[in-house]
């Protein structure tokens, strides 16, 4: 389906102005045959008719007022006419078309976590979310068939998703987008909106199961056969770009273009965080004791060469390995050590 612009259409103002003076026209004929219709000779034939079309086109006269139609920027209006697609409006402006167009929009009434959606979730919806809400959406927004073009910011839900790993995660995005083809959004797919969150959902599956939560060693994230040191924490801008890719090649048949995904939120699932925080600990508490061994064992080092440069003291290897342990039990222990003074002789 091509998007069809309908430019020449904006003759609105022009148009209410015509019907208007019509209506006025139409009451005054009505009241002028109304007013001579009775003569001595029964009733005028020509005033009678002069009366029946006056009053047919004042009450009638409204219907051409329907083909009005006001779009504010970054607004769009699909037209259809008993089921056919005509065209679409596009632009600021007060239009005209023809009275039996009708508005088409299947996601006029559908309300995601996003911005652009008019008015206040429904109550089935906040219930989903998790919030309350004492509003609901009024008749007006139910019956608007307009199509907003504005950057749209869809925060979906947040997901329990297998890393590469099989470690559960627990994922959420947030997904900039907007309509560039109308035609395509109301009649390529059935609800747009709907269709763009299940197509975010997925995706994120998709991207999600190649790469580990943090860096692991032996595992390819990028499908070139080479291991690599891609993860979720730590290459999010890697990751959201290709989920952004990933969402743009499902929806481009929809008329609908990403801009920007972006994670708003990552962390271990609930049963296994613990298990997670006391191993990030540990490797954290190990390579913290391997930079203290590997300092303590230069500083030994340091010291016997001092010691043996400036010939301050002979030492035998017995003498030397007490030493060495004694500087190790002291630099790499957790606590203060208690020194000992040793008063006597050194053998």
């Amino acid at each position: 389906m091509k998007e069809i612009i309908l430019e020449k259409k904006k003759n609105g103002l022009a148009m209410l102005l015509l019907f208007l003076l019509l209506e006025a026209v139409a009451l005054a004929v009505f009241i002028y045959g109304a007013v001579g219709m009775e003569g001595e000779d029964g009733v005028n034939p020509f005033r009678l008719t002069v009366f029946l079309v006056g009053l047919i086109y004042f009450c009638l006269g409204w219907i051409p007022m329907l083909g009005l139609k006001v779009l504010k920027p970054q607004e769009a209006l699909v037209l259809t006419l008993f089921g056919k697609y005509i065209g679409t409006l596009k632009g600021d402006g007060f239009y005209w078309v023809n009275p039996f167009c009708t508005g088409f929009n299947p996601a006029a009434g559908t309300k995601l976590r996003q911005s652009g959606d008019v008015g206040a979730m429904t109550t089935s919806s906040a219930a989903a979310a998790g919030t309350k809400t004492d509003v609901t959406v009024s008749a007006v927004e139910l019956l608007s068939k307009k199509i907003s073009l504005k950057i749209m910011t869809l925060n979906n839900n947040r997901q329990k998703i297998n890393d590469c790993l099989g470690n559960p995660v627990e994922i959420g995005i947030a997904v900039m987008w907007r309509v560039t083809d109308t035609a395509q959004a109301v009649f390529n797919v059935d609800n747009y909106k709907e269709y763009l969150s299940l197509q975010c959902d997925s995706a994120l599956r998709n991207i999600v199961r190649v790469y580990p939560y943090d860096v692991a060693p032996n595992v390819d994230t990028t499908g070139d056969g080479v291991a690599d040191e891609g993860s979720l924490r730590g290459s999010s801008e890697i990751v959201a770009a290709r989920i952004r890719d990933e969402i743009q090649q499902k929806v481009a048949n929809a008329g609908i273009e990403i801009l920007e995904a972006r994670i708003t939120y990552l962390a271990y699932a609930p049963e296994i965080a613990a298990v997670m925080l006391q191993r990030q600990q540990a490797s954290a508490i190990i390579d913290a004791r391997k930079m203290i061994v590997d300092g303590a064992v230069g500083m030994v080092e340091m010291a016997l060469e001092r010691l043996s440069e400036n010939k301050t003291v002979e030492l035998d290897e017995e003498r030397k390995a007490a030493m060495v342990s004694n500087l190790l039990v002291v630099l790499c222990g957790n606590h203060d050590a208690q020194p000992v003074v040793n008063s006597g002789s050194l053998y």
